[in-house]
């Protein structure tokens, strides 16, 4: 979304209302067609907004996985320390990831399937999110609170020891029954490695 559309623009009536569908139908019976007609507007108005209907079901996927990263965001940028900011950031991802899966499993069965196809969106969301992780560790760095030289492989290894807390079909796989507080443990001793120069 530009920064000069308004969030009530086209686009974004015609992804609620593509939204709207896949929950009531899923992705094989929701077209282009479909969501101009629940819009009351003609199919060729929502193509001058969205090139196909993978188009469409990517920026979908896209506006779901934007909505995971704007809370780390604001972690990233906060003043607090590199440390405290590592750990409740990986929670925070943990805990949104959890809410989304678990608070609505029909919606989130839909955007498994929309998200199978929708690669380069995946792929941009998971490089944000290790790149956040970086500029953390690259901060404590600066700081003197851990010795790491390589913040990108740094970032890797904490979202992959991590991975059990927040990836979605893990998450899914457990019903949620995996304890934050291990992950808090689990931070505390992959912060010490950090500490002890050991990533």
């Amino acid at each position: 979304m530009s920064q000069a559309e308004p969030r009530d623009s086209t686009r974004d009536r015609i992804l609620d209302a593509t939204l709207d569908l896949l929950r009531r139908h899923g992705p094989g019976k929701t077209g282009v067609v479909d969501v101009a007609r629940a819009l009351e507007m003609s199919h060729s108005n929502v193509y001058k907004h969205f090139a196909s209907k993978s188009d469409l079901f990517d920026a979908v996927a896209e506006r779901w996985l934007d909505a995971v990263n704007t809370p780390l965001r604001k972690i990233v940028e906060s003043d607090a320390p590199a440390p405290a900011r590592l750990k409740k950031w990986v929670r925070t991802l943990a805990q949104t990831k959890r809410k989304k899966v678990l608070d609505d499993p029909e919606l989130f069965a839909v955007y498994g399937q929309i998200t199978q196809n929708a690669h380069d969106v995946v792929n941009r969301h998971v490089a944000e999110l290790r790149a956040m992780v970086a500029a953390i560790v690259q901060d404590g760095a600066r700081a003197k609170d851990w010795p790491v030289k390589d913040a990108a492989a740094a970032a890797t290894l904490i979202l992959v020891a991590t991975t059990r807390f927040h990836h979605p079909a893990m998450v899914a796989a457990d019903a949620g029954a995996s304890d934050l507080a291990e992950l808090d443990r689990l931070m505390d001793a992959m912060i010490a490695a950090l500490k002890a120069g050991a990533a």
